[in-house]
């Protein structure tokens, strides 16, 4: 092999690791595009989420808000029905004994 042919291989051999490389690094490049843009569809969606759950916070606060009204009423209205029912049993006894 002649010196000629031996800088034709050396060329040749070089020039294929500089393709390889160039593949390589434009193969890279797209991979670091397409992670890019994964993190930034997460990052959408996180906050999409983000503001799913505060709104889910604000009504379930309302919702507990709404249920202690409700105890509170009811707990009102079964006093209120506690004292009417009483007073029935004590008007009734009254009558009766005012009956014999």
């Amino acid at each position: 092999m002649t010196i000629e042919e031996r800088f034709e291989r050396i060329e040749h051999v070089t020039a294929g690791l500089a393709e390889a490389h160039r593949l390589d690094h434009e193969e890279n490049r797209q991979l670091w595009r397409d992670t890019q843009r994964q993190i930034n569809e997460l990052a959408v969606r996180v906050s999409d989420l983000t503001v799913r759950v505060n709104d889910l916070t604000v009504k379930v606060a309302d919702t507990n808000d709404a249920i202690t009204r409700m105890a509170e009423e009811s707990r009102a209205a079964d006093r209120m029905l506690g004292e009417r029912i009483q007073a029935l049993v004590s008007a009734i006894g009254q009558f009766l004994a005012r009956q014999q």
